[in-house]
């Protein structure tokens, strides 16, 4: 039984047309402005039986923030719908060379955490894994930073991280830890197993239990003049080089 969260506004027409085109369950209600009330939406949210209303005066800022860029379209939605158990989600699961998982360890930017997704359905992922502590969780903002992939790609809740890598070295994943000092050059890494991608967190990086599991680690080449990358540029660079050894995951 998946666990009760409490139910999240998505905003932003493409974010909604996503949920409605791939996981229509997550969708519970919709507000249109007049001026957003496109005949895709609505028909969509009537195939789907789903209620809607207009969206009056200044209801929007009692739901997203001010600055939130909803384009006159917010949507109430049910994470849990969204998430699966790790368990449930590595159930008979029968990884081979081109598959490619994507561990997020408590990130807590959630434009970061929405970019990583976006990049991680654009790359062939098979699946995002999310920390259930510690973790920026499925929000609004992060669906509109993913662009709505949140509804396309597998996403799964960990409750202990050590735990689930562990379960996943024993269905034979190569695990990738993401690392400035790394001791291997991505552009040399092969990727001929499983793979496990391991994002740390924006300022203190992969947990160090966490870092001993990685069996590389890897280095992103760059300038002198540059200390660091973002969290999800440098989950994007990694991706990219994977998909190039592996063009079938992006069929």
């Amino acid at each position: 039984m998946k666990p009760e969260r409490e139910k999240i506004y998505v905003y932003g027409k493409h974010a909604l047309i996503e949920a409605l085109q791939n996981a229509p369950q997550t969708v519970k209600k919709a507000f249109l402005s007049p001026e957003a009330d496109s005949g895709e939406i609505r028909a969509l949210l009537n195939k789907n039986k789903i209620p809607f209303s207009p969206m009056k005066g200044n209801e929007a800022g009692r739901m997203v923030s001010k600055d939130a860029s909803h384009q006159g379209v917010i949507a109430v939605v049910d994470p849990s719908e969204i998430l699966l158990s790790f368990n449930d989600f590595i159930y008979g699961l029968k990884p081979d060379e081109n598959t490619i998982l994507v561990l997020l360890d408590e990130l807590t930017d959630p434009q970061n955490v929405g970019a990583i997704i976006r990049s991680a359905a654009a790359f062939g992922v098979s699946g995002v894994l999310l920390p259930s502590k510690n973790q920026a969780h499925i929000t609004g903002a992060v669906v509109k930073a993913s662009a709505g992939m949140v509804f396309r790609i597998p996403i799964a809740e960990v409750g202990n991280v050590n735990q689930a890598v562990d379960a996943l070295k024993e269905k034979g994943f190569r695990v990738y830890g993401l690392e400035m000092e790394g001791n291997k050059n991505v552009s040399d890494e092969k990727f001929g197993a499983p793979s496990l991608f391991i994002v740390g967190n924006e300022g203190k990086g992969i947990r160090e239990k966490t870092f001993e599991r990685c069996d590389v680690k890897l280095q992103i080449p760059m300038s002198s003049k540059c200390e660091s990358l973002n969290a999800s540029v440098s989950a994007a660079i990694v991706l990219f080089y994977w998909s190039l050894e592996h063009p079938k995951a992006l069929k």
